[in-house]
C-alpha cells in the first residue's frame, strides 16, 4: 500500500512540474516576443546593432549618431533618418561628427570625409597638400584624422591631421621622427576626437602618443616621455580627457587608465587595484572612452566591463544589473544640457541611481 501511494505521489508531482514548467516557458516566450516587438517598433530607439560610436547635437537642435559600421543617423522632429554609403557617406564607420562655423555637419569616417548641407550627405573630396608644415590655430577650426583607416596615403606621405578653416581643408604633418615605417603608420595614427584644452592647446590622441599644439610649440607624450614600461603598462589610446582641474586622463585599451598632472603619471587602474588579476572579474584594463560630469565625477567606458565612475575617492562599476544594456561603451558625450550620454548598443543616460536607455 505504501509503495502504491509513493508512486501516485510521484506521478502527481511530475504532472504538476510539467504544467508549471510549460506555463512558465509560454509566459517567458510571450514576454520576450512582446519586448522584441516593442524594441523593433519603438520610434525612439536606434536600430543600430554594431553600436554607437559618435554623437553631435548641431546648432539646429538635431542629434546625430555615428555607428561602428552602419552609417550615420539624424534624429529630427522625433524621427530617425539613416544614411550610409548608398546615401553619400565615404564609409559606413563614423568615428566623429562635427559642425563647422558655416553650419555644415562633417562626418569623419573610417575612410574619408563626408558633409551634410541641410539637404543631403555627400563625399568631400577637396584637399590641399601644399602647406603640410604650416601649423596655425584659429578658434573655430575643426580637425580630422587622415583619410585611411590607419596610417597615411600617398598624398599625405606622413602621419598628421587635416585642418578645416571654413574655406579650405589642409593637411598638416606631425613633427615626429619615427624609428620605423611601421611605427610612423601606427604610433601616430589618430584614434580619438580632437580636444581643445583650457589653455587653448589642441590635443590629438593617437594610438601610441598624445600630441598637443598651442600655436607655437608641440608637446608629444609617449611611452618614453612618461617613463612607461612593461610593469606600468604602455599607451594604447582610445580616449582622453582634460578634467576641470587640468589633469589629463588617458583611456588605454589594455593597460587601463593613466592620470597625468603635467609632472608625473599614475596608472589609475593599478593604483585602485582594478586589473583582472586583482578583481577576478570585471576590470578597468580595457578602457575605451572617458568623460567628466557636472559634479566632477570621472566616467570611464570599457570594452567588456561596462562603465566605471570615480567620485574623487572611490570607484564604482555599472553593468547590465544597473540598466546598462551594453558591456562595450565606445563613446561618452556631454550634451548641451550637461548630461552625459553613453554610446553602446544604444544610447544610455545615468539617472542618479541606474542607467536608462535614451535612444
Amino acid at each position: 500500500m505504501k509503495l502504491k501511494l509513493d508512486r501516485q505521489n510521484i506521478v502527481i508531482l511530475c504532472c504538476i512540474f510539467l504544467i508549471v514548467s510549460t506555463t512558465s516557458c509560454i509566459q517567458g516566450q510571450t514576454n520576450k516576443e512582446k519586448h522584441a516587438e516593442q524594441t523593433k517598433t519603438d520610434p525612439q530607439l536606434l536600430k543600430y546593432t554594431t553600436g554607437v560610436r559618435s554623437f553631435l547635437e548641431d546648432s539646429k537642435g538635431n542629434i546625430w549618431f555615428g555607428s561602428h559600421n552602419e552609417g550615420v543617423c539624424l534624429f529630427q522632429n522625433g524621427k530617425f533618418q539613416y544614411f550610409t554609403t548608398e546615401n553619400g557617406l565615404s564609409n559606413n564607420q563614423v568615428r566623429n561628427i562635427y559642425e563647422d562655423k558655416n553650419g555644415l555637419v562633417w562626418f569623419e569616417c573610417g575612410k574619408g570625409l563626408s558633409i551634410y548641407d541641410g539637404k543631403k550627405v555627400s563625399v568631400y573630396k577637396e584637399r590641399n597638400y601644399d602647406s603640410t608644415t604650416q601649423w596655425k590655430l584659429a578658434d573655430k577650426d575643426i580637425w580630422f584624422k587622415g583619410d585611411e583607416l590607419e596610417g597615411y596615403n600617398r598624398f599625405e606621405k606622413k602621419s598628421g591631421v587635416y585642418q578645416y578653416d571654413g574655406k579650405k581643408l589642409s593637411y598638416r604633418t606631425f613633427p615626429v621622427i619615427p624609428k620605423s615605417a611601421d611605427e610612423l603608420r601606427f604610433h601616430y595614427a589618430i584614434s580619438t576626437p580632437f580636444l581643445k584644452g583650457k589653455n587653448g592647446t589642441i590635443w590629438f590622441g593617437a594610438y601610441k602618443a598624445l600630441i598637443g599644439y598651442n600655436g607655437s610649440d608641440f608637446k608629444i607624450i609617449t611611452d618614453e616621455s612618461l617613463g612607461l614600461d612593461e610593469t606600468t603598462g604602455f599607451l594604447h589610446i582610445r580616449g582622453f580627457l582634460e578634467d576641470s582641474k587640468g589633469n589629463l586622463w588617458i583611456a588605454n585599451n589594455g593597460s587601463g587608465v593613466f592620470k597625468y598632472n603635467g609632472k608625473e603619471v599614475i596608472n589609475f587602474t593599478a593604483q585602485h587595484k582594478l586589473k583582472k588579476e586583482d578583481t577576478k572579474g570585471n576590470s578597468l584594463e580595457r578602457a575605451y572612452s572617458i568623460g567628466e560630469d557636472a559634479e566632477g565625477n570621472i566616467w570611464i567606458g570599457t570594452v567588456e566591463s561596462g562603465v566605471w565612475r570615480y567620485d574623487g575617492t572611490s570607484v564604482k562599476n555599472f553593468t547590465e544589473r544597473d540598466g546598462l544594456g551594453s558591456k562595450f561603451i565606445s563613446t561618452i558625450y556631454k550634451s548641451k544640457q550637461g548630461e552625459l550620454w553613453f554610446g553602446g548598443n544604444g544610447v544610455y543616460q545615468f539617472n542618479g541611481k541606474s542607467f536608462e536607455r535614451k535612444f
